[in-house]
């Protein structure tokens, strides 16, 4: 230490002094030392005052603090500071604070100067023009982390890599401003409606001229990681593709076309209110919207619509009508039951159809309030009564209608009991046995309810003698009283034949 070495010398002048006054008195003398009087010729001798002893310096102490100052603002220093050799995306960034190297790489990215060849006539434009930029901070951060100063080991290590960017709208602008010769703009694909197909169709996009931005900022970000600040690049201009293209109108158009099948007002599964093609797209437009195309409906229009709901909408119930035999057995339905129903709220149904056109949804379901409907049962039988020879529609024991028939003649009766229909058929041939066994054909007979083997209910246009028995034991009908019972029995009806 200073301090050491500065004590250490101050002892050895000390220690020559005394060895010069030893030297004076011999060693092995007893000899007291004694005052001498004053010699003939000796000056006068006047008694001084002491002298304080002086004050030792402390400057090999000064100069041991300064040192070890120095030492410990190295110290400091390297906890704060990246490692030499240190670079993000080329820019040297070693012996700099992170704060300092991201100014450094902002800076250097901002400065880079680009001369536009060709088309462009050796403009020069700067990376703050075209709007370069990179992470600065967050790459400044990284080369610290990675690389401090304070670890040797990290000293002279790779590279950073760091990704240098253009703002398209920034770069645009100036290079149309620099070389407009170079620019054409591109025509986007649309989707309109065609009216005479009732659908949209796609108008397909034109390519335009440009220049190569993307290129443009590839070459900026291989210069910097070069350690260059400069370079050449050309102005001509390149194929330039529309941002919509034919492919992402097609998507949307087939999308439009889809929902134009299914767009309407539902009650459930039910499409109650459907809306025609025309109608629907009058409700929207596709509009390109900065190199994107997308749906935006039009709220007013769609609730001229809404207004006119109700009256598409709202129903009185309608009873459902069963056929049904002595037990209630269910035989036919004549009436399906439906339900009643009243429109619901309708005041947030524009905004609400608006947010589904937009994402080509069509089916917009309804709110409604609804009514079941009741059933009504018809207990129905036919009575035939061979004595007075009349056919008798009953229903719920009330009398529908009565009729003169012909039942089977004595030889060929009419067989008696109770029965149930079982078959219809429209038109037939019918054959007969008579009594000598000789068969009897009669085409064309129509509108034959069969209730018992090969007795039923048929139209008759041979004879009209109704009233008196006549047949080989089917029961004869005028044609159109036939085709009434036809179509007013159900199979399963119960028909009773007595006398």
């Amino acid at each position: 230490m200073f301090v050491t070495d500065l004590i250490s010398a101050q002892d050895a002048k000390t220690e020559k002094l005394n060895e010069a006054t030893d030297a004076a008195v011999p060693q092995d003398s007893d000899t007291p030392t004694a005052a001498l009087p004053p010699q003939s010729g000796d000056p006068e001798v006047a008694w001084a005052p002491i002298e304080p002893a002086p004050k030792k310096k402390r400057l090999g102490l000064w100069i041991g603090l300064g040192a070890g100052a120095v030492v410990l603002a190295a110290g400091a220093a390297s906890m704060i500071l990246i490692a030499p050799g240190t670079s993000v995306a080329g820019i040297p960034v070693g012996w700099l604070t992170p704060g300092a190297a991201a100014d450094a790489i902002d800076a250097h990215v901002a400065e880079t100067e680009v001369t536009l060849t060709g088309a462009g006539d050796e403009v020069v434009l700067t990376g703050a023009d075209l709007g370069a930029s990179i992470d600065a901070g967050a790459l400044a951060d990284k080369a610290f982390a990675e690389h401090p100063l304070w670890n040797l080991g990290a000293w002279m290590g790779d590279p950073i890599a760091g990704e240098i960017t253009l703002d398209p709208a920034t770069a645009d602008s100036a290079l149309r401003a620099a070389v407009p010769t170079s620019y054409q703009d591109p025509t986007d694909a649309g989707v309109v409606f065609d009216a005479a197909t009732a659908a949209y169709t796609v108008t397909p996009s034109v390519s335009g001229t440009a220049v190569d931005i993307d290129g443009l900022a590839s070459a900026i970000a291989d210069t910097v990681a070069d350690g260059g600040k400069s370079l050449e690049f050309s102005g001509a201009p390149v194929e330039a593709a529309a941002a919509v293209t034919d492919e992402d109108a097609t998507t949307l158009m087939t999308s439009l076309n889809g929902m134009l099948g299914t767009i309407g007002f539902y009650v459930g599964e039910e499409r109650t209110v459907p809306i025609d093609p025309a109608t629907a797209a009058s409700w929207f437009s596709v509009v390109d919207d900065d190199g994107a195309l997308r749906v935006v409906a039009d709220e007013a229009v769609i609730q001229t619509t809404i207004d006119s709901l109700a009256g598409a909408v709202d129903r009185a119930p309608v009873n459902a009508t069963n056929i049904v035999n002595s037990s209630g057995e269910v035989l036919r339905t004549e009436t399906e039951g439906v339900n009643g129903r009243a429109l619901g709220d309708t005041s947030n149904l524009a905004s609400e159809v608006a947010d589904k056109l937009e994402a080509a949804d069509g089916v917009v379901p309804l709110a409604v309030t609804e009514t079941p409907f009741e059933s009504v049962n018809l207990v129905r039988k036919i009575d035939v009564d061979l004595g007075s020879q009349t056919a008798t529609l009953i229903e719920n024991g009330a009398v529908v209608r009565s009729w003169a028939i012909s039942s089977g003649k004595a030889a060929t009766p009419t067989d008696t009991g109770n029965f149930t229909v079982y078959a219809h058929v429209r038109m037939q041939t019918m054959k007969s046995r008579e009594p000598d066994g000789s068969i009897t054909e009669t085409p064309n007979v129509p509108w034959v309810t069969y209730f018992n083997g090969d007795e039923g209910f048929h139209g008759t246009y041979w004879h009209n003698a109704f009233g008196s028995p006549r047949s080989h034991g089917c029961v004869n009908m005028p044609i159109d009283v036939a085709k009434f019972v036809y179509e007013w029995s159900p199979v399963g009806l119960e028909v009773s034949v007595h006398n």
